[in-house]
């Protein structure tokens, strides 16, 4: 009885560290909507890339400081299912501390953003009074900026996210 509990506790211990060392392997690379941003971030939500084409220069900063704000929050909102994946890969999903993982990063990492005004989605096309029959207009009004991502959502209990990084990945 002993001998089984320890062996699957070893079992399990190997389960979890194999999930370790593959989550710590994971990364997220996302690129803006206009591809003049392209950023990296680790599985903890660390920026590890930041790639700012030259098709940039012509945007004032603040965009493209709102470009780069938007896309590493687009790449940090995939990381939870990088974790499920890599939990169900090793450890399972009928584990209770596997489950809580991947509830304390649903809670840590941001949703992802919504689509900018411009961006639509694969096969979406979306309905512009100014242009009729498919033509494009004589006069195309000028360029909508970019509005600033919405503010991270905390957890109620959430004090400064370390927490998580910690207890995962270390």
């Amino acid at each position: 009885m002993v001998d089984d509990w320890v062996r699957q506790t070893r079992e399990r211990a190997e389960k979890f560290q194999a999930m370790a060392e593959r989550v710590g392997e994971m990364s997220v690379t996302e690129r803006s909507a206009d591809g003049s941003v392209r950023v990296t971030v680790s599985s903890k939500g660390m920026l590890t890339d930041l790639a700012i084409s030259e098709d940039a220069a012509g945007q004032r900063m603040a965009e493209v400081s709102a470009s780069i704000m938007r896309t590493v929050r687009l790449a940090q909102s995939r990381i939870p299912e990088l974790l499920r994946q890599a939990m169900t890969e090793t450890v399972g999903t009928d584990d209770q501390a596997a489950n809580h993982i991947l509830d304390e990063a649903a809670r840590t990492f941001p949703e992802p953003p919504e689509p900018e005004p411009d961006e639509a989605l694969p096969g979406e096309r979306r309905f512009d009074p100014e242009i009729v029959d498919d033509q494009e207009p004589e006069n195309p009004p000028p360029p909508s900026q970019p509005q600033p991502p919405p503010p991270r959502r905390r957890a109620r209990d959430e004090d400064d996210g370390d927490d998580m990084q910690d207890s995962i990945f270390s």
